[in-house]
């Protein structure tokens, strides 16, 4: 039995540390070599695959609670149940900050909670996610909310949360929530400054794209451009003589004499 068939789990140690002199033990024939009169045999075949079993025990989707066993560059490896290891992306640890200053607000040994997104048995890897159990997150797969809101789509959020980075909104009144980065809330850069939002306060923007967790992210910056190119192509061209503010009054014009 080589030692790599030994331990589903326990890589890189000595056989004394899994099984004891004159023990017996459960195996099951991986290979005959005939010529070579070698038979190979595999110890951990004979268990029941610890990811199967998480799997079963713990579907995509659902809560799990570990120890912080280890961080690294890219994000914060887990403890789970049955002896395996999920992985955090330091992508999935936190809304609103990047993923080094996520990174620096767990400690080893410290106890946390995620969502299970997506489990590989054959290749043992578990991805998890922890923004995800924050106040709105999507549940993975997506929601219905979520499922209704496509990219370049402007619709009408509510400021939820205030912070450095940005904003934390929801669409709607029970709609999907997403991020605004600092950079996206206006065009000029005495625009982009999350102190001039107010928790609660409403306005339109445009949904951009989603993250791993099905999460929207939604720009105004994204929506005062694309509005700005709609007005030029109905209201004035590059060759017409028209300026920027003469084109933009044209359509602020008209759209205040459709209301």
């Amino acid at each position: 039995v080589h030692v790599s068939e030994m331990s589903w789990t326990k890589k890189n140690v000595h056989p004394g540390k899994i099984v004891s002199t004159s023990q017996e033990v459960e195996v099951v024939v991986l290979e005959v070599d005939s010529d070579k009169r070698r038979i190979s045999l595999g110890l951990k075949q004979a268990q029941n695959n610890p990811w199967d079993a998480f799997l079963a025990a713990h579907p995509v989707g659902s809560t799990v609670e570990g120890e912080v066993k280890n961080a690294t560059e890219f994000g914060l490896f887990i403890g789970l149940d049955g002896d395996v290891d999920g992985m955090v992306h330091m992508s999935d640890i936190a809304w609103g900050v990047s993923g080094e200053d996520a990174l620096a607000l767990h400690r080893k040994g410290e106890m946390v909670q995620a969502v299970v997104l997506d489990i590989d048995a054959e290749k043992e890897r578990i991805s998890l996610g922890m923004k995800q159990l924050e106040r709105g997150g999507v549940a993975v797969g997506g929601s219905a909310a979520a499922a209704a809101v496509n990219k370049n789509q402007v619709v009408t959020v509510t400021v939820l949360e205030v912070r450095d980075a940005g904003l934390e909104v929801q669409q709607g009144d029970d709609g999907a929530t997403g991020f605004i980065k600092r950079t996206d809330l206006g065009r000029d850069r005495d625009e982009q400054r999350s102190e001039r939002f107010q928790v609660g306060q409403k306005f339109d923007a445009m949904v951009i794209g989603f993250d791993r967790s099905k999460k929207p992210t939604f720009s105004i910056k994204a929506m005062q451009i694309s509005e700005e190119k709609q007005a030029v192509a109905q209201y004035g061209s590059s060759d017409s003589g028209a300026s920027l503010g003469d084109i933009l009054g044209a359509a602020l014009k008209a759209q205040t004499e459709k209301k």
